[in-house]
């Protein structure tokens, strides 16, 4: 072997020797689960050469089929799930782990499936980590929500869901910093719904009826394929839940008090005869935007208030309400979302975060963040 052969072996051995393998199961695969699959397959040969992060997706699901691929799927993983993919079930996904003696197994939930999130201490208990836009994690009752910290701890294993509230916005670890420091938070308030945000800046900065928006907002992909799941308000009241529960408050979703945008006469209605009847919330929007003061814009507002250093001090409301047109609310556009953060120490200012609070592309990127910090501590 030349010279130049064995230094180009040896750097190859010291390379391998050093990088870390992180084994990603991804679960789901629509918008945001097949978004993040792409940002990952796209991004494997630069976290190999810059980070030394050798990132595979060795499985791939959604409530039918299961893919398992011990060498990381391709490009083409679609196609192969539709071949070669067989039922789901946990035990398959441990058992294929343990036969390949996987390490660093990363579990992303990118579903909005309940069942799922019935599993997840049966993941840690396994040995996989969690990550997860699904808010539901977070949701459940206290007791649920306990238990798992309680087995992650034991399990010595993490669960990161910054997209939880806020996309892609380093909200969340803001405010667990601000709470584990001793900083003592007094109110968070904003627009929490990318959605609803959008839908609200369009209809009141233009003359298109509130069925017209609506409808732009569905085709765009900014709300749910059925957009009563937005305007019921309960998307934002778990974001709301959630947030409260990082400030170590007793609360359950049941405590939020929501106020829906969706006439009682369509809210049990099948989806398409929800879309044709959407007309029908024209008038009562449209009454609502007449009464609204000149100097002040409609805006869907998520509050967390009270006493908030007591464990079942707190009043957590969601409602749509008029707000200063020149305030950091009222002043919202496009889909962008808003946090403002109330502090004892930070007095009448409020650290505020804004920025892209819908999307498919824009959450995916949050959850490929998770994953990089998860993966930046991995051994």
């Amino acid at each position: 072997m030349s010279v130049a052969k064995e230094i180009t072996q040896q750097k190859t051995n010291l390379y391998s020797l050093k990088k870390t393998d992180v084994n990603i199961i991804a679960l789901g695969h629509g918008l945001v689960g097949g978004a993040l699959i792409k940002q990952i397959l796209a991004k494997q040969e630069s976290l190999l050469e810059r980070k030394d992060l050798n990132v595979k997706i060795i499985a791939v699901a959604n409530s039918t089929k299961l893919l398992l691929a011990p060498n990381g799927i391709k490009r083409n993983w679609l196609s192969e799930k539709q071949v070669y993919g067989t039922q789901y079930s946990v035990q398959t996904l441990i058992d294929f782990v343990a036969l390949h003696h996987f390490e660093n197994v990363i579990v992303v939930d990118n579903t909005a499936d309940d069942g799922i999130v019935n599993e997840y201490t049966t993941f840690v208990k396994a040995g996989f980590h969690l990550v997860s836009s699904n808010k539901k994690g977070n949701t459940q009752s206290l007791y649920f929500y306990n238990n798992l910290r309680q087995t992650l701890h034991v399990n010595n294993k993490k669960y990161l869901y910054e997209t939880n509230v806020g996309a892609g916005l380093p909200l969340i670890d803001t405010i667990s910093l601000l709470h584990a420091s001793g900083e003592n938070i007094t109110k968070i308030r904003g627009v929490f719904s990318g959605s609803l945000s959008y839908i609200f800046n369009a209809f009141g900065n233009g003359n298109l009826s509130f069925s017209e928006v609506l409808g732009r907002a569905v085709k765009k992909g900014f709300t749910e394929p059925d957009p009563r799941e937005d305007l019921n308000g309960n998307d934002v009241a778990r974001k709301l839940l959630i947030l409260a529960r990082e400030l170590d408050l007793h609360n359950e979703l049941e405590d939020v008090k929501v106020e829906s945008l969706v006439p009682e006469s369509l809210r049990n209605s099948a989806k398409e005869e929800f879309l044709n009847a959407l007309n029908q919330l024209d008038i009562p929007f449209k009454i609502k935007k007449v009464n609204c003061p000149k100097d002040k814009v409609l805006r869907y507002v998520a509050e967390l208030s009270g006493n908030l250093s007591k464990n079942d001090g707190a009043v957590l409301e969601v409602k749509l309400v008029p707000v200063l047109r020149n305030s950091a609310i009222g002043q919202l556009s496009g889909s962008d979302t808003i946090f403002e953060i109330y502090t004892k120490n930070y007095g009448k200012n409020p650290i505020v975060i804004q920025g892209a609070g819908a999307g498919a592309e824009v959450t995916a990127r949050g959850v490929f963040g998770d994953i990089l910090r998860l993966s930046s501590k991995l051994n």
